[in-house]
Order: C-alpha cells, then sequence, then structure tokens
C-alpha cells in the first residue's frame, strides 16, 4: 500500500512538528444630515482599512465567525462609528500590550457559499472520488488574502497564549493529542469557550501507517470518543500525525465521522518558517501549522511563537481567518 508523506524538504517524518415631509427646507436638512453621517462612516471605515497597513487596497472587515456591524441606511450612524472605533482601538491597545509592530488585519466576513474542497494533487490515495474519503489538501481555494493557523498535539498550555489570542481576536483551529491533554482538558475547555475550534489529532501521535487498519481506527475513533465525552462534540476534521498517512487512514477517518483531513503549506517555530513550496512565501487561502511549544523545547514562548507569525502574516498584507468558516 502507498504511504502518502507530507511533501517538505526542509523536514523528515521524524520532525515534529468571521414624521412625513412639510417642507423642501426641513427635507434637505435631515438629508444633508444623513449624507454627513454616511460620509463620516465611510472615512472612518477608510482609516481602519489604511490603518491595517495591508497595501493591498482590499477593504479590511470583521474578523470570520463574527458577526459584522450592520449599519442602519440613516438611523444610528453615529453608534455604528462610535463602535467602530472602539472595536479598532481596543485591537490597537492589544497589539501594543503585546508588542507587536502592527495592528493585526482581520479577516472578511465567513463565505456564504463555501468553497469545494478536494484532495490536493499528488495526495489522494486509491479510490479517494469512489469512496468519497476525507480529502486532504494544504490550502483553501481563495483569492482573498487570508491565512489560517492550526495548532496542534497541546503539550504546552500556555495561559498567557490564551490570553493574548483572546485580546488580539485571532482565531486559529487546535489538533488535540488525548495523552498531552488529558493531564489538563480544562484548559482546552476554555480555549473552546473562546470560540476557538478543537479537533481530532489521535490517541496518542503514531505513525499511522505504520498501524494496521484496525489500530488507526482505534487511534482515530477513540479521540472522536474522548473530544465527545469531554468538549461535546465529535469533530469533523482530523490532522494525520506528521502529516502522514495511508488509504487504510482516510477510510478509518471517515467510518469515524471526519470529513476533512488539512495538513498544512507552511511552519512556523518561535525562531523561523518553514515552506512546503518552492517560493518559500504564504499564499492565499494557505493553512500554517505551529505547535503548543514552550522554553522547555523552544527558545522561547507560545506568546513569542504568535509574535512571529502575526508579525510575518501582517506585514505581507495577510488577515488570519477560521479555518471551519471555510469547510
Amino acid at each position: 500500500m502507498r504511504v502518502v508523506v507530507q511533501n517538505d524538504i526542509n523536514r523528515s517524518v521524524q520532525d515534529r512538528g468571521t414624521g412625513g415631509n412639510r417642507g423642501g427646507r426641513g427635507t434637505r436638512g435631515r438629508t444633508t444630515g444623513v449624507a454627513r453621517g454616511v460620509l463620516a462612516a465611510l472615512a472612518l471605515a477608510a482609516l481602519v482599512s489604511g490603518c491595517g497597513g495591508s497595501g493591498s487596497g482590499a477593504p479590511v472587515h470583521p474578523a470570520g465567525g463574527a458577526q459584522p456591524l450592520h449599519a442602519p441606511p440613516a438611523r444610528a450612524l453615529d453608534s455604528y462609528a462610535t463602535r467602530l472605533r472602539a472595536a479598532y482601538a481596543a485591537r490597537v491597545a492589544a497589539a501594543k500590550r503585546w508588542g507587536l509592530p502592527k495592528v493585526p488585519l482581520q479577516a472578511p466576513p465567513a463565505p456564504a457559499h463555501k468553497p469545494e474542497i478536494t484532495a490536493r494533487k499528488g495526495f489522494e490515495v486509491d479510490d479517494q472520488e469512489e469512496l468519497n474519503l476525507p480529502p486532504v489538501f494544504t490550502t483553501i481555494p481563495t483569492k482573498q488574502k487570508i491565512v489560517f493557523l492550526t495548532i496542534d498535539d497541546g503539550e504546552n498550555k500556555d495561559p498567557a497564549f490564551l490570553r493574548m489570542m483572546n485580546d488580539l481576536k485571532i482565531p486559529y483551529t487546535a489538533f488535540l493529542s488525548n495523552y498531552l491533554v488529558k493531564d489538563d482538558y480544562g484548559y482546552f475547555k476554555k480555549m473552546q469557550a473562546q470560540g476557538h475550534t478543537l479537533n481530532n489529532h489521535t490517541l496518542t501521535h503514531p505513525y499511522l501507517p505504520g498501524l494496521s487498519y484496525a489500530e488507526q481506527k482505534r487511534e482515530i475513533c477513540g479521540m472522536q470518543d474522548i473530544m465527545k465525552k469531554q468538549f461535546g462534540k465529535a469533530p469533523t476534521v482530523f490532522r494525520p500525525p506528521y502529516g502522514n498517512y495511508n488509504h487504510d487512514t482516510l477510510v478509518a477517518a471517515k467510518s469515524c465521522g471526519i470529513k476533512y483531513a488539512p495538513i498544512w503549506d507552511e511552519e512556523v517555530f518561535v525562531d523561523h518558517w518553514e515552506y512546503r513550496e518552492w517560493d518559500q512565501d504564504l499564499h492565499p487561502g494557505d493553512i500554517v501549522l505551529t505547535h503548543f511549544r514552550g522554553r522547555d523545547e523552544w527558545k522561547g514562548t507560545m506568546v513569542d511563537d504568535m509574535r512571529r507569525f502575526l508579525g510575518k502574516v501582517t506585514a505581507e498584507g495577510y488577515a488570519v481567518a477560521r479555518l471551519e468558516d471555510y469547510l
């Protein structure tokens, strides 16, 4: 059986890697007032977009998954503008508090129509389409300058990381392995309560292609059971450890209720980035991987790691969107 592995020349398999009108003058006065309000709101929106630093000319919208603010046509414009200013001021303050060089950009709202997700070319397994197996992919098809942050395993449980990401309103997806999270499910329940999604990364993080079908199914379905018991629902998204899988992996994953198996296009560490593609750069829709790590393994903390990640994506004009909004 052919084994499919991550296509990353920089790392080995073992690397860990949303009243009527009564006169013309009165009508004119009211119309002028509304027009001024509209212009003020538009100017404010332009200011917020420009201050984001994307340089792309594209509008900046609320983070994916969040409810966007809607301004009534003629009423409450002042209140709407005030809320915009307050939200942006809070974002500026949070960026300064956490030592970011620029304010992270806001992602567009979640798409009304989800993109079609298929297996990346070269990452399919036998009978991929015939059996409707979960697709393995590294990028979401989109032309928008967004990337998706995913964090694996659950080893380091830094409370400062939770505060930072909550302050900045940056969405991310966690892929959890039970042997690393079982000592503190509460930490990840706090993460979930802040709006972040928890997904399946197996029970013990094994090299799945080296296991039998039954053993792989036990690793994946067993983690589904843990996720449902501890966090209220079994996820439909799964990431194979190390990005390694074979036909049995995807068949077993489907039998456990899995619909998608995203891996990644870039990986960020506290002191460097690694890339899958030849151009060594970010692309619209890329999935970025990092890990729950601290000073015991890396030269810095999760907060340091996020400073590097947010610094680069913001400088290059990208916003961070929520992966599940596109699945």
